[in-house]
């Protein structure tokens, strides 16, 4: 029987926001963790309900743990907190988290954008603690690392912006692309969409088919595309150190998200214009390599990545080619939505800034088939 070295403690965490899709994921990863403990888990709209009986999955790592009201000082004394409420939800609760835990990792939009005036653009409303936006780390730690190190506050990457800049930043960063006109195409899982059930992720409306949304310039609409489309231009416009890159003041990305008729996953495909017309694709596959050489969660390869084979795992998977006929740079990448995508980033971020090993209770390896 394996034993569980303990040397470095127990963490004590609270998931305020456990009933969802993302918080259920929290859940699951927490119980394979050596050093976490899930004291307390909220969800408003199952307050009292045992966390078995919600989700069957989990019986044998809870029996008894029971779903209580979305009260911070449910979290005093925690390490850490994890949040996976709906956007807009963690602002009003994280002034008052930071006095009563360790430290608090966000898996919403709440704390991702520095710059406070587009949140009224792009998600209707005004934030409401601006002056905590400069001080939340972005949670994606093969961009971004040095400034997670002991931060209080961590706001974790989206799924669509992990898939999409995980494949062109390392270009961006090398000089390799042009920074304006970059396209990035994304098929989520339905999961994405949330538990809540909805008229166009019914099974009736969902099996068997594929559609766009989000979709910039929609008569009667924002004419504004995706919200996670300020993120990834963000992302792609900054250095590791947090500094503007060389030319990110021209930097523009038109996304568009595709939903398809599966659990779980995304797959993005960018489309970039090189700076080198000699680049090939054996060029830009030596970029993607070298950037997340010893990485534990990017594997890059020649193959084309499938969502499948992420499946439960924290990895992403990466390839990319140069098309010789119209010479464009096309980067591909393969994550889960709710695990490198949500709730396995979450956990990934709160290792580093416990000081723990990344990896730690965290697989590289999906589940097939």
């Amino acid at each position: 029987m394996s034993t569980v070295d303990l040397s470095q403690g127990r963490h004590r965490v609270a998931v305020i926001g456990a009933s969802g899709f993302t918080g259920a994921e929290l859940l699951r990863l927490c119980s394979a963790h050596p050093t976490f403990e899930v004291v307390v888990a909220t969800g408003d709209s199952q307050a009292g309900t045992a966390v078995a009986d919600l989700y069957p999955s989990l019986a044998a790592a809870y029996p008894d743990l029971t779903y209580a009201p979305a009260d911070p000082a449910a979290a005093d004394g925690c390490d850490i907190a994890f949040l996976g409420l709906p956007h807009g939800a963690s602002q009003s609760l994280v002034p008052d988290l930071l006095d009563r835990v360790g430290h608090v990792v966000d898996l919403a939009a709440d704390f991702r954008l520095r710059d406070d005036g587009l949140y009224p653009t792009w998600y209707g409303e005004d934030h409401a603690v601006p002056d905590l936006l400069a001080s939340a780390a972005y949670g994606l730690p093969e961009l971004f690392r040095p400034g997670l190190a002991d931060a209080r506050l961590v706001a974790a990457a989206g799924c669509y912006p992990t898939a999409s800049t995980l494949g062109l930043a390392p270009l961006l960063r090398a000089g390799a692309i042009e920074p304006s006109g970059i396209v990035v195409d994304a098929a989520s899982g339905l999961s994405g969409a949330g538990r809540p059930p909805k008229p166009n992720t019914t099974f009736c409306a969902a099996d068997e088919d594929v559609t766009a949304y989000g979709l910039p310039g929609t008569p009667g609409g924002t004419g504004l595309g995706h919200r996670h489309t300020p993120e990834i231009e963000q992302v792609l416009a900054t250095a590791s150190d947090g500094g503007s890159l060389p030319g990110s003041g021209d930097l523009s990305v038109l996304f568009t998200p595709h939903l398809v008729p599966m659990n779980r996953g995304i797959l993005a495909t960018c489309y970039a214009r090189p700076i080198d017309p000699t680049l090939d694709t054996a060029g830009v596959l030596s970029l993607l390599s070298d950037a997340y050489a010893g990485e534990p969660f990017v594997v890059v390869s020649e193959r084309s990545p499938s969502t499948k084979a992420t499946l439960g795992s924290n990895a992403a998977h990466l390839t990319a080619r140069v098309d010789p006929r119209t010479g464009w740079v096309v980067v591909l990448c393969a994550i889960d939505n709710l695990v490198k995508g949500a709730s396995g980033q979450a956990v990934q971020c709160a290792n580093a800034v416990l000081g723990l090993d990344e990896a730690t209770g965290l697989s590289a390896i999906g589940v097939y088939p």
